[in-house]
């Protein structure tokens, strides 16, 4: 029981200059004995002895083993243990057990921590953080990771949002990262993640060899901070909590681009502001702009980090890849290519020639068509052209299938209403197209005659010519309309 500052000087006025006794001054105060002892100090607590000797019968005769347990896993937790001695006939409650072992466990050695300054140009930090979920386009959502890099001696930051974790996305971090400050430090301190050391036994660690072969390229050293020590790679841990505390906090990211922006501007206008924790007279640029002529140089051209890897195109001329499926011309249909993808396209290439290239979707299963593909296609196999026209379509419009839900419900055509459809498509161009879809879907109707309505509106808006050549066809001769003489129309009359 906790008493008022007051109360516990009355009580050792009354105990030590009127001499009352304990449970006189606890009746007249109004208090606990025990309280009254524990201000005088003549409440003693009870020794990890004292406390052993009230053993509850059900776990003495398991003393032994759970002291040994003990001794061997000092961490293991009490339900644990209940678990492994319900095995070995132990009847008792788990909080009979708990109370046993809170008396009984080792307690924790106390270590001092090294105080670690490197030297100017000498070491840089590097650790992620776990954003949250962010939505992607065509449906669904990424986890989103930050990526901080920060220069150990003038606690400058370089950071990116990234939804790639693998090693290709490290590498790339680290080379724009080395871009960013103009060179490199002699040093790169990391965690244990897989992405950088493949094993690790003591001081022994085998790195990946696609770090390896960066850090040889670049002339650092690869290092790794030893388990459960907070004093070797503090400076980035500290960076990342003062991210999610004055960046993160309150500020939604509904996009890479937009996050990666903001981040950047954040960082040179705030962060690299800020009075420096070991030279308070100097602001962290001021020591960033001193560091960098401490750097390494970057050698020319810098490593590629692109991930690079064998394809096979299947039959409908697609190649796979992560989860994505990315069209490709007809001409290499089942054949192995090669893929080279970074976090913002991917390219497919037959030998050194780029057969096709694509802007990479960090969606789940989605279907990226380039139209020439298409075209060639349907040029090649007139006899697909019908359900090849629906597929033209959702390559513009990938919503467009809920207007052929609505005119299968409606009992439309439906090869009738994509062959109008798709002559709004070749009259008006994808852009406006893909708008006067969007609004028919919304609006909840399904009629062809609104979408080519709503196209009109969409290219008077953008003051676009309509492209008149478009309306004719190819097998008509003569374009050109000759008008013939109207003189007669005066002389009937």
């Amino acid at each position: 029981m906790t008493v008022a500052a007051e109360v516990e000087a009355e009580i050792a006025r009354l105990y030590h200059a009127e001499h009352w006794k304990v449970g006189t001054i606890a009746a007249q105060v109004g208090v606990h004995e025990d309280v009254v002892r524990r201000v005088l100090g003549l409440l003693k607590p009870r020794s990890r002895t004292e406390r052993r000797e009230r053993v509850p019968l059900t776990v003495t005769p398991f003393i032994d083993f759970i002291n040994e347990t003990l001794q061997k896993y000092p961490r293991l937790r009490s339900t644990r243990l209940w678990d492994m001695l319900k095995e070995r006939g132990f009847t008792g409650s788990e909080r009979s057990l708990r109370r046993f072992v809170a008396t009984v466990r080792p307690a924790p050695q106390r270590e001092a921590f090294l105080r670690l300054d490197p030297l100017c140009g000498e070491q840089a930090q590097i650790d992620w953080a776990h954003v949250g979920q962010v939505p992607v386009p065509g449906g669904g959502s990424r986890s989103l990771w930050l990526f901080l890099m920060v220069l150990s001696w003038s606690r400058a930051t370089w950071g990116e949002f990234c939804f790639d974790t693998t090693v290709h996305s490290l590498l790339r971090s680290l080379v724009r990262a080395a871009g960013h400050f103009g060179g490199v430090t002699r040093q790169w301190l990391f965690d244990n993640p897989k992405i950088v050391v493949l094993e690790r036994h003591g001081d022994a660690a085998r790195f990946h060899p696609l770090l390896l072969d960066l850090s040889s390229t670049l002339h650092v050293q690869l290092r790794l901070c030893g388990p459960y020590r907070g004093n070797e790679k503090g400076r980035v841990e500290r960076r990342i909590r003062f991210l999610r505390d004055r960046f993160l906090a309150g500020r939604h990211i509904y996009d890479i681009e937009q996050g990666n922006r903001e981040l950047l501007v954040f960082l040179q206008q705030i962060a690299h502001q800020r009075r420096h924790p070991s030279f308070p007279q100097r602001q962290v640029g001021e020591c960033l702009v001193e560091e960098k002529q401490r750097l390494l140089p970057l050698p020319d051209p810098m490593p590629q980090t692109d991930l690079v890897e064998p394809v096979l195109v299947d039959k409908t001329a697609f190649a796979r890849f992560d989860t994505n499926l990315y069209s490709v011309p007809p001409d290499h249909v089942e054949r192995t290519l090669t893929l080279v993808a970074d976090d913002r396209s991917v390219r497919v290439l037959d030998g050194a020639d780029v057969v096709a290239h694509h802007a990479r979707s960090w969606g789940h299963r989605q279907k990226i068509e380039h139209p020439e593909h298409r075209a060639e296609i349907l040029r090649r196999k007139r006899g697909a052209a019908p359900s090849a026209g629906r597929d033209r379509l959702r390559a513009v419009a990938p919503q467009i299938d809920i207007l052929f839900e609505r005119w299968v419900a409606a009992g439309r055509n439906v090869g009738s209403m994509t062959a109008q459809t798709s002559k709004l498509l070749d009259l008006y161009a994808a852009d406006v197209f893909g708008k006067a879809i969007a609004d028919v879907i919304l609006r909840g109707t399904h009629d062809p005659g609104e979408v080519g309505v709503l196209c009109e509106k969409h290219r008077r808006a953008a003051e676009r010519p309509v492209p008149i050549d478009v309306r004719l066809r190819d097998d008509i001769p003569d374009r050109d309309v000759i008008p013939h003489d109207l003189g007669g129309y005066d002389a009937k009359r």
